[in-house]
C-alpha cells in the first residue's frame, strides 16, 4: 500500500470489509468473463450476441470493460450524497450504440487487456469506499429517481455488468 493510499484511508477513515468484499466479487466476475472469451474461436468473437442486440461478443466484452470507469464515477457521486439525474435508458442506450460504432473489430487481445485493466482499477476504487459511502443514499436517474445507496450502484452496475454479460454471450453461443 502505497502511503498516499495510507494517508487517504487515515484522512476518509477506515476502509471496511464491505468495500474489500465487492471489490474482490468486481474482480472474481471480470476474471471469469475473460477466462470464458479467451477459449473462444474467431467465429464465437464475431456472433452477433442476439436479435434484439446486434453487436458482437467481442464487442460486448470490450464495453463492459470500458464501462468500469463511468460506473465507479456514478457510485462516487452517489457515496458523496450527489443526485445522479443525467443518467437514463436512452443516455445508456446512445452511449453503447456509440461504443459500437467506435470499436467494430476489437481485438480479443485489446478487450481483454482493456477488461483486464479496468477491472483491476474499478476494485481497487472500490476498496477505497468507507462504509459509511457505500450506505450514503441519494436519487440515481437510472433507478427511477430512487434514493439508491453506493453499495447498490457498485452491485448493481460495476460488478453486476460482466456476470449480466457472460450469461448473455452462454445463452447466445449455447454453451
Amino acid at each position: 500500500m502505497s502511503s498516499q493510499t495510507i494517508t487517504t484511508h487515515k484522512i476518509r477513515g477506515s476502509v471496511g470489509r464491505r468495500a474489500e468484499l465487492l471489490a474482490d466479487r468486481i474482480e472474481e466476475g471480470a476474471a471469469v468473463l475473460a477466462a470464458f472469451a479467451e477459449g473462444l474461436s474467431e467465429e464465437e468473437w464475431r456472433a452477433t450476441v442476439s436479435a434484439t442486440d446486434r453487436r458482437s461478443v467481442g464487442i460486448i466484452v470490450h464495453h463492459v470493460a470500458s464501462m468500469y470507469p463511468i460506473e465507479i464515477d456514478v457510485a462516487r457521486a452517489i457515496a458523496s450524497g450527489k443526485a445522479v439525474t443525467d443518467v437514463t435508458g436512452d443516455v445508456v442506450a446512445e452511449l453503447n450504440a456509440k461504443h459500437a460504432r467506435e470499436h467494430p473489430e476489437v481485438t480479443k487481445a485489446a478487450a481483454l487487456a482493456l477488461l483486464r485493466r479496468n477491472s483491476r482499477e474499478a476494485a481497487n476504487a472500490v476498496r477505497a469506499f468507507t462504509d459509511e459511502e457505500l450506505d450514503r443514499a441519494a436519487p440515481f436517474s437510472l433507478s427511477c429517481g430512487a434514493p439508491v445507496t453506493a453499495q447498490f450502484v457498485i452491485e448493481d452496475h460495476a460488478l453486476r455488468h460482466s456476470w449480466h454479460h457472460l450469461a448473455l454471450i452462454r445463452t447466445t453461443l449455447g454453451r
